[in-house]
């Protein structure tokens, strides 16, 4: 009997601290990531990577934060949503804050394959230095079960098109260019949403998932060909898609929050994009609680 307590008790220990260890370099990390302003990089490396930066759903939210923040650290900006008014307005803004290029693609991203011929295209003889696979869909605001969707075949073909295949296709498009330079970093907008499954809420968490999956993935991939993969899972950041909820501690706007996440650039390969997020992570992963009401 004694023995097998003597055995409890090890494994106590032993479990003790490697909670202790995995708490301390969670800590260790977070303060590396997002509070030592001398580890940051500068706009000069930022820019060595390329002269332009393509941003996906670059009209509202996370999209135009992180335009805005790029551009503001000298890179030309090609913007793609599928509304031309707002890209024009959004485009000039840009030129007048910054002083940088623009260039504006109208693509509806619920489309098929044919659409990429087109974005292909438009972006021969740039070079390009950072891709913001940002662009993404909810198919329905409110919690519900799949076949309870109006039209479930067009929305959760249009949901799936927008998520998953934007991220595969534009991956696909601008990655040889950036391995021929053996520079370029990819950023893909993932979610905590997609860190477990979500009933109610099923395929929006499963394409985050993907997102997250496939961008570890690539990451590993091309990392010894000098691409940078970031995979980005916020919490919740006040835009459109969640009807912008009130910001505070926990609800970051989208500027403050993109602000921070290009901060992060070439110091982590996943990052939740601000030290709020990274806290509320780590508990929700701790907690094992499903973070249901989190879109990013």
């Amino acid at each position: 009997m004694g023995m097998c307590w003597d055995a409890l008790s090890a494994l106590g220990a032993l479990t003790a601290m490697w909670l202790l260890l995995r708490a301390v370099w969670g800590t260790g990390c977070a303060v590396y990531v997002y509070l030592l302003p001398s580890v940051r990089r500068d706009a000069r490396w930022l820019r060595a990577h390329g002269a332009w930066a393509v941003v996906t759903g670059a009209t509202d939210g996370i999209g135009k934060a992180y335009a805005q923040e790029l551009a503001k650290r000298g890179l030309n900006i090609v913007l793609i949503s599928r509304n031309l008014h707002k890209l024009e307005q959004e485009a000039k803004e840009i030129e007048r804050l910054h002083g940088v290029l623009t260039r504006v693609m109208q693509t509806d991203f619920t489309g098929g394959l044919e659409i990429y011929g087109a974005i292909e295209e438009g972006l021969k003889g740039l070079e390009i230095g950072v891709l913001v696979n940002n662009v993404g869909m909810v198919y329905s605001k409110t919690l519900g079960k799949l076949l309870d969707l109006e039209n479930p075949a067009k929305s959760l073909s249009d949901t799936v098109n927008c998520n998953m295949m934007s991220v595969v296709q534009m991956t696909r498009i601008i990655l040889p260019q950036m391995v021929s330079r053996r520079r370029g970093l990819i950023l893909n907008l993932s979610s905590v949403a997609g860190n477990q499954p979500h009933p109610l809420f099923a395929v929006y968490a499963a394409t985050k998932a993907f997102v997250r999956n496939f961008s570890l993935a690539v990451a590993a991939e091309y990392f010894s060909e000098g691409v940078t993969v970031q995979t980005v899972s916020p919490c919740l950041v006040s835009t459109n898609i969640n009807n912008h909820p009130k910001t505070g501690l926990l609800v970051k706007s989208p500027k403050d929050w993109a602000e921070q996440a290009v901060n992060t650039l070439g110091l982590s390969s996943h990052i939740s994009g601000c030290l709020s997020h990274h806290v509320q992570e780590g508990a929700l992963d701790a907690a094992a609680l499903p973070p249901t009401s989190f879109l990013s």
